[in-house]
């Protein structure tokens, strides 16, 4: 059952600008695409081992061909969400609101960046990784804003998997296949998501509102979205964890990922005493640090 749908606003009407190449850039949304990167360059490492190394070409053809892919994904997502990115404060100066790149124009680009992606991962890594990426594409394009965004709060939970596969972008690039531990990376992010987001969500809840998006805090409040940040800090921190049972990560993981876990739970019990932006922020800044310093010390104890 979906919530009730909000209708946004009006978009506002700019004056078109001069379009350059940072326009383009910006429509891949770099900021985001960074520690989605990430998690793929550091799973090659924790895929990696003596019959599987991690070669500069895969290494190089996953860094760009992800990136094409990611910033493909966000471009499909700006042309279809301009409507309701010109109500938002946040989102109101992007290229497609502000008309410095057509409609026409940003659906090329992005339709050249998923053919580019594509053939780039085949040629170099193989058709597994090249599938990957796309089905992450289609997820966060699809999935997320086209059928999930703006009908339901569990937009960001299911709609969310869409960031988890970068990770098998990066252990396909390696290995050709998907072990376990590949789907056990990609459910880290899974529960992480909400957790994220929903602190987000908590900062720019009056965005959301003013364009119509029926995310958490909007729909159901601060209270019940902080009692969904702790429920969903449980199977994070267990996730985190079970690589010490399935890979043998040893005591470099067992201490590294215990006091980033730590860090964790002190944010969410935090934003649990206190449903405030402030706190909010806090979480949302290590939220980002924590998944990075996980896949980190991941890679680095796979090889130590």
């Amino acid at each position: 059952m979906h919530e009730s749908v909000y209708l946004p606003e009006a978009a506002t009407v700019h004056a078109p600008r001069t379009v350059s190449w940072r326009s383009y850039l910006a429509l891949t949304k770099p900021r985001i695409i960074s520690l989605l990167l990430f998690t793929a360059l550091t799973a090659m490492f924790i895929a990696s081992d003596a019959q599987h190394p991690v070669t500069w070409m895969a290494f190089l053809a996953v860094a760009i061909g992800g990136y094409m892919a990611a910033g493909a994904a966000n471009t499909f997502n700006m042309l279809i969400d301009r409507d309701i990115d010109a109500t938002m404060v946040r989102t109101a100066e992007r290229p497609t609101v502000t008309q410095e790149i057509t409609p026409r124009n940003a659906f090329l680009f992005a339709a050249a960046l998923t053919v580019g992606s594509f053939g780039l991962l085949w040629a170099v890594t193989g058709l597994l990784s090249a599938l990957m990426a796309f089905s992450g594409l289609l997820f966060y394009v699809v999935i997320y804003t086209l059928l999930l965004k703006r009908r339901t709060t569990q937009n960001i939970v299911i709609g969310g998997a869409a960031g988890c596969f970068p990770p098998l972008v990066g252990w396909a690039a390696v290995t050709h296949h998907l072990a376990p531990m590949a789907w056990l990376l990609f459910a880290i992010i899974f529960f992480w998501t909400p957790v994220h987001f929903w602190a987000l969500a908590l900062l720019i809840k009056d965005d959301y509102a003013r364009a119509g998006v029926p995310m958490l805090p909007v729909v159901r409040g601060d209270k019940t979205t902080v009692d969904q940040i702790a429920l969903y800090t449980v199977p994070t921190v267990l996730t985190t964890l079970l690589p010490l049972k399935i890979y043998a990560l040893g005591t470099f993981y067992l201490i590294s990922s215990v006091l980033i876990n730590v860090g964790l739970i002190y944010y969410v019990y935090r934003i649990h005493r206190n449903p405030s932006r402030p706190q909010a922020l806090w979480l949302f800044k290590y939220s980002m640090i924590y998944l990075a310093l996980i896949f980190l010390t991941m890679a680095i104890a796979r090889h130590i």
